[in-house]
């Protein structure tokens, strides 16, 4: 019979240097904040994880240690299981986090002047690392006609590509909208690149959250152009909440991207998986399945409890639930107020910390990111608090 995992539990995380409990204080100038925003999740790593890293421990030397087949077979039977995608061992590569991955791909594969694209409102730090390496950063915007439903535009896409760019990073499911791509839109986006001679970088970090009965496609998998130009980046961290492990990796099936990028990263010496990462990884992709499925349940029920309450409290406010992941993209704008007055509102009103939503591109404008990967007694606290301060209007 398989175990009933508890979501419910409070865990205190404070004074434990976790980023999204002891950086309140610098992040938002005060820390009786609820936290929604740093996306890790307030859920206990799974035992079976925690298991496997304390029965490493109880050897007593932590030396170099060598990447193990084991390992890297972990990674390749769940992309299958999950995926459908027949990932050879080949085509693997440790990357030390999903950011530092494309900061080494944006190094293997341009030169500074070259031209990156994204696509906001997207993870803030796809600009960042693109303009903090010297890269121009292109905008092809999503675009939403109805309020709700986001989309590629590929017709601007094509538009505002010329022989300086270089790169399209992909968010794969989207962050923060949560969206996850159909098979025909990735087809059409490698089908440009490769008419355009991109590398598309997709960040697949969320890719095994998909809710609600949607079904992740990896990019790389949907044609033979997509594999041509691709480097996937994926990881357990978000899934399992083991995001300070670091146990990222690279999926590059191309043979002369993978030379690049694979030859970069060996020269740097960044592609060596530490010894705690593999151990996580392979405890989690072995035994992992039926952890995952409750906790998924429990995520959809999260969102579905956020909708709920404020359709029935504050039905003016727009919630997006996503097709994956425990983020949600919700409009605040019809509270009527200015973007920075509304950041101002949620800390020192609601005393609540979630992500401004203009940190995804100025799209994001009176938007906010709620991180629902938490007991629901303290969400349910903190839409209470909300609606205490909206009282105040």
């Amino acid at each position: 019979m398989a175990p009933k995992y508890d979501f419910d539990k409070v865990i205190d995380r404070r004074d434990t240097n976790s980023f999204k409990y002891d950086a309140l204080d610098e992040m938002y100038g005060r820390n009786d904040l609820i936290s929604l925003w740093v996306a890790d999740m307030d859920f206990a790593t799974p035992d079976f994880v925690v298991e496997a890293l304390r029965e490493r421990l109880d050897h007593p030397v932590f030396g170099y240690t060598k990447p193990y087949d084991s390992y890297w077979q972990s990674i390749v039977d769940w992309t299958y299981r999950r995926h459908a995608w027949a990932v050879e061992r080949e085509w693997l590569c440790y990357i030390p986090g999903i950011v530092k991955g494309i900061a080494m791909a944006l190094h293997a594969f341009t030169q500074k002047g070259d031209k990156v694209i994204i696509q906001p409102p997207v993870y803030h730090p796809f600009r960042l690392v693109t303009e903090n390496l010297g890269r121009a950063c292109v905008e092809n915007p999503l675009r939403c006609d109805d309020g709700v439903h986001y989309r590629m535009d590929f017709e601007q896409l094509e538009s505002i590509i010329d022989e300086q760019c270089r790169v399209i990073i992909l968010a794969n499911p989207h962050n923060p909208i949560g969206i996850v791509w159909s098979r025909e839109d990735l087809q059409c986006l490698a089908h440009i690149a490769a008419k355009h001679n991109l590398i598309v970088l997709s960040d697949e970090i969320h890719c095994d959250m998909a809710l609600y009965g949607n079904r992740h496609t990896p990019f790389a998998a949907v044609s033979d152009e997509a594999r041509r130009c691709s480097v996937t980046f994926a990881a357990p961290s978000k899934t399992f909440n083991i995001a300070g492990v670091v146990s990222s990796y690279a999926i590059v099936p191309d043979a002369r991207l993978r030379e690049q990028f694979f030859s970069w990263a060996e020269a740097a010496e960044l592609s060596a998986p530490t010894l705690f990462a593999m151990v996580a990884t392979e405890a989690a992709f072995t035994q992992g399945d039926e952890w995952r499925e409750q906790m998924l349940c429990y995520v959809e029920q999260n969102i579905d409890f956020v909708a709920d309450y404020m359709a029935q409290h504050h039905p003016e406010i727009g919630v997006i639930k996503p097709q994956a992941s425990f983020l949600v993209w919700i409009d605040f704008s019809a509270l009527g107020l200015q973007h920075d007055a509304l950041v101002d509102f949620m800390v020192n009103r609601a005393h609540l910390a979630m992500n401004d939503g203009a940190m995804f591109g100025s799209q994001g404008e009176q938007f906010m990111r709620m991180n629902v990967g938490l007991p629901r007694a303290v969400l349910h606290k903190a839409l209470q608090q909300l609606t205490e301060a909206i009282s105040t209007l």
